[in-house]
């Protein structure tokens, strides 16, 4: 006999489990993009000193991918536990995670104190938060998709999206008020300790928040009739190995889905500090700025444009910004050749304007492709492995690039490929918009999600 359909909260039921995931992937994107910044304006001098600057650069940018290498681990880890104990312990815990190893990077001393031993406690503190981000994003999204109704699930499901263009407006903010008040003297030796230690009171925040909300209807419905089926005698199951039997399809689609979203934005983020700075030879606080107000109008589009996804589907708006960003790859460096702030400001907004496309829909798209028992580790297991090829090697090509040939170009067309491979996977992909998350799709065995099972 079927479960009952949980209730949908009311509006400002809604509102405050939606306020709670946005605080805290606010957070944990400060604390994540932080690294991206820093890796590209000063740990490529305070941790790994070189001759070249762009090979310092790069070897940056290794530890920052290295980040991303943990990210699969800690969403199939969070996934699990996630799928069996709940959303909202698990989010408490990647905060705690997050936090803790941001602050201790502002506690690090640098290659001249201690030499190798430097970069070794930073790799390893980078790799604490990538895992810690591998199970933020599942469970944020979800908690507040599976709370809200089918009806407007875009829209509300995009205001966790929204953490990660918020935390890197914090983060840049942060740091191009240090850039303009401090020397760059007095910023290379001290000053850029200052938004690392500042995590700590945001880690305290966005606990506090967290703690106040309820487990997800939709879960705790799903965990009753697990416990039924074990009552019956049916043998428990890992939910990552369901995932990987019944929903190969989906979790590839939700892969190629982020390839191009993932892409695009490290590049129009933390490749263009590089970009400006090593070779335009700009001020850090051009590129630092030109992010800024960029990431103002990323953070207030992304709801709109989910909100959009509700109306039209998932893929039309995915497609938007994919065709979109693919076509601007070509014109963004173009502008931003112009050493022109407002050009560059214009450019950068521009980008993260149809990077928004892509993202705004995405927590609602990848969340509706999979069953309540196995949509934490599904959701989180397709994403996380985007990460590892998608961003973790997205600046680290692109130096590469402008390093061996000295032009954008090349770097055009890596984004430019990176947006078709997402545009060919969303326009094979099948519609989720109006599907009920309580409701496990037919033929899907015991928690599995079969292809073509939604409703539009």
């Amino acid at each position: 006999m079927p479960s009952p359909a949980p209730a949908v909260p009311a509006p400002s039921g809604i509102r405050k489990i939606v306020a709670a995931s946005l605080i805290g992937t606010t957070v944990e994107w400060y604390d994540f993009f932080l690294y991206g910044s820093a890796a590209a304006l000063v740990f490529n001098k305070l941790f790994f000193p070189a001759a070249d600057p762009l090979t310092g650069t790069l070897i940056a940018f290794v530890t920052y991918a290295i980040g991303f290498l943990a990210r699969p681990l800690g969403g199939v880890v969070f996934g699990h536990f996630g799928d069996k104990v709940g959303r909202k312990s698990l989010l408490v815990v990647s905060l705690l995670m997050m936090g803790g190893a941001t602050f201790a990077m502002g506690l690090l001393p640098t290659y001249a104190s201690i030499g190798i031993a430097a970069p070794i406690l930073l790799t390893v503190l980078r790799l604490v938060q990538g895992f810690a981000l591998g199970g933020e994003w599942g469970g944020a999204v979800l908690i507040v998709s599976e709370h809200g109704g089918a009806r407007h699930r875009g829209f509300w499901a995009s205001w966790p999206q929204s953490g990660a263009p918020g935390g890197n407006l914090l983060a840049t903010g942060v740091l191009a008020v240090l850039a303009a008040v401090q020397s760059d003297a007095a910023f290379l030796a001290w000053g850029w300790r200052i938004p690392f230690l500042l995590s700590g009171v945001l880690v305290i925040v966005g606990l506090w928040i967290r703690l106040t909300v309820s487990e997800s209807p939709v879960f705790l419905a799903a965990q009753a009739r697990a416990r039924a089926e074990a009552a019956r005698g049916a043998r428990e199951k890992a939910p990552v190995v369901e995932v990987l039997r019944h929903s190969p399809r989906q979790v590839l689609t939700a892969i190629g889905t982020r390839f191009g979203e993932n892409i695009s934005y490290y590049v129009l983020t933390s490749f263009l500090l590089v970009y400006v700075t090593t070779h335009l030879g700009l001020p850090k606080s051009t590129a630092l700025n030109a992010v800024l107000i960029g990431s103002v109008v990323h953070f207030a589009t992304i709801p709109a444009w989910g909100a959009l996804s509700d109306r039209i589907g998932r893929r039309p708006v995915t497609l938007i910004g994919s065709v979109g960003t693919a076509l601007w790859a070509f014109a963004f460096f173009a502008l931003v050749d112009s050493r022109s702030f407002a050009v560059i400001t214009v450019a950068v907004t521009i980008g993260l304007l149809l990077h928004g496309a892509m993202y705004g829909p995405q927590a609602a798209f990848i969340s509706e492709m999979f069953d309540t028992e196995v949509r934490y580790s599904g959701a989180s297991l397709g994403s996380q492995l985007a990460s590892i090829v998608a961003g973790a090697l997205a600046p680290i090509i692109a130096v590469e690039l402008l390093k061996e040939h000295g032009s954008s170009v090349p770097v055009s067309f890596y984004l430019c490929a990176a947006a078709l491979v997402t545009t060919i996977t969303v326009a094979l992909a099948r519609e989720t918009r109006g599907r009920d998350l309580a409701v496990r799709s037919s033929g899907s065995g015991a928690g599995g999600t079969a292809a073509g099972s939604t409703t539009t």
